[in-house]
């Protein structure tokens, strides 16, 4: 892979958009809008709602983000769009909304959610990314859904997701991940921040992009300068 000139290297990757969570909140129009204003490439992350319309948010359930507790998957898009963030007047955006106002202006990552069986989100996000005219790419800590865009769609560049620490299940996943990725083969890694210097990594980047997460002070961006070609950033 040519990393010089790989769109995944040319901007700062703003994690979920750029937001404060008070007016500005993750994954919503107000936060991409921002990030493209800063010229900053944009991380999402994508639920199939349960009448299969792909939604931008991070969680399963509506818990954290609205104090109702009912997963995204047993609900339609109509009852989900009725919910807006405090002193905000976003609401869960569909992706088809937000590709049409990233148009190709910044480059996107999706990141594809897992509470579902892999097939349906995955069919869905590539008929929809077929019609997009920028630049994508999709991750998942499922090595299953990197493997299904290998075989239906292998020209969108494909991630896996990588965590670490001390903890065993952790350590397991972790290795299961990356003796999967033979078979998924992705383009790239999304490695956090506590895994850039375990010895895979380090080998896996001599071939292929590594980008860190979360980066969220000026420590961690020294520390991700160092050991990875780019990075997914909060703003503190």
């Amino acid at each position: 892979m040519d990393k010089k000139n790989n769109f995944l290297m040319k901007l700062p990757i703003a994690h979920r958009g750029l937001f404060n969570n008070k007016d500005i909140y993750e994954n919503t129009i107000s936060a991409f809008k921002l990030a493209i204003e800063n010229n900053y490439a944009i991380e999402l992350d994508v639920h199939l709602t349960k009448d299969n319309k792909i939604i931008v948010i991070h969680d399963s359930n509506l818990k954290r983000l609205f104090n109702i507790n009912k997963k995204i998957k047993k609900l339609n898009y109509d009852d989900i769009k009725k919910f807006h963030f405090p002193n905000s007047k976003d609401k869960i955006p569909l992706l088809k909304d937000v590709l049409k106002l990233v148009n190709g202006k910044v480059p996107i990552i999706i990141e594809i959610k897992y509470d579902r069986l892999v097939g349906k989100l995955e069919r869905n996000l590539i008929n929809m990314l077929n019609d997009y005219q920028g630049e994508v790419a999709v991750k998942s800590f499922r090595a299953r859904s990197i493997n299904y865009f290998r075989k239906n769609c292998p020209n969108i560049l494909r991630g896996q997701l990588l965590m670490y620490s001390k903890k065993f299940f952790y350590r397991l996943f972790f290795n299961l991940r990356i003796f999967y990725s033979c078979f998924s083969k992705p383009d790239f890694y999304s490695c956090n921040v506590d895994c850039l210097e375990n010895k895979k990594i380090l080998k896996l980047r001599n071939n292929k992009i590594i980008l860190g997460w979360v980066v969220k002070d000026k420590k961690d961006l020294k520390y991700v300068k160092k050991h990875c070609d780019n990075y997914i950033f909060e703003e503190s």
